[in-house]
Parts: structure tokens; sequence; C-alpha cells
């Protein structure tokens, strides 16, 4: 989980400009612990969140602005998945994006 939020907080302050905020949150909802990473960045469009897990997809944005290759998602994503969890994303261009993973508190086997 450590490689998971150490790329959600990376991507949050390169994508958010000088000053901005990124914002971690942690809580218990349920059967799963939650983790949110919200920024105050360039956001992203409805038709690239629909991809932004692919190994290497970028935004149209992003390839003209700022450097990556676009795997740090598709790694979030299997980790997430590998530990049973999910996570998704909330964005708009110019209002930011928060990321919410949700890992189940206990796994069973099988």
């Amino acid at each position: 989980m450590g490689q998971v939020l150490s790329n959600l907080i990376s991507n949050a302050i390169k994508y958010s400009p000088n000053g901005g905020t990124v914002r971690v949150e942690l809580r218990a909802e349920g059967v799963d612990a939650v983790i949110k990473v919200s920024d105050e960045g360039i956001g992203i469009s409805v038709d690239d969140q629909q991809r932004i897990f692919e190994p290497f997809r970028r935004t149209n944005l992003t390839k003209m602005s700022i450097p990556g290759v676009g795997l740090g998602l598709s790694v979030v994503r299997r980790i997430v998945f590998a530990h049973q969890g999910r996570i998704e994303v909330n964005s708009a261009p110019n209002a930011g994006a928060t990321f919410t993973v949700r890992l189940p508190l206990e796994v069973y086997p099988g």
C-alpha cells in the first residue's frame, strides 16, 4: 500500500499548482478502509477518466506539459485489485481530482 499512497500523493503534487493543497483522508466506512487523495490541480476530463488506469495512458493536457510515461495509475490499480479493493476517480477539468481507494478491512481466503 505504500506504493499506492506514494503514487497518488506524488501525482497530486505534480498536477497541482505551486502552493496548491493536497488532502489525504483515511477512514473506516462499513467493512472498508477508505483512502482519499484530493488535489486542486488541472483535473481530468470524463473521457480521460474512463481510461486513466490503463498502462501508458496520459491525458491530452499532461502529454504536452508534464513529464511522465503513464504507468503510475495502472500500477496503483493492480496493487489495489491484488488486495481485493477498488479505485475510482472523481474529477473535472480545472477542478482538481479525488482518487478514492476502498479496501476490505478483512480479507477472507478463497
